[in-house]
């Protein structure tokens, strides 16, 4: 009888597959899981995404690369707003001296 894996594993091989191109036949050796198995998991995951999107589950390392862009675009332009306020705030303070 073979090892049963968690359901959050066979999503983290799955999005590895599918999102980040990872080889089926390096994961297998890396995790140990067989080939065919890992078959049937992206298959079973492709089948069931077709009509929702993304589940919540472990980040991929994509995932993580995403976020870190959306997080620093935000900080850029948080910062350029903060310029215009302290502009702003000295055009007022020179306009009531």
């Amino acid at each position: 009888m073979g090892k049963h894996q968690t359901q959050e594993f066979k999503l983290y091989i799955c999005r590895l597959v599918i999102e980040e191109g990872r080889k089926m036949t390096e994961l297998s050796y890396e995790t140990g899981v067989a080939l065919g198995t890992i078959r049937k998991w992206v298959a079973k995951h492709r089948q069931s995404t077709q009509t929702e999107r993304k589940e919540e589950g472990m980040a991929t390392p994509g995932d993580i690369e995403k976020k870190l862009r959306k997080a620093e675009k935000e900080v850029e332009d948080l910062k350029q707003e903060n310029e215009i306020l302290k502009k702003a705030m000295h055009v007022f303070v020179k306009s009531q001296s």
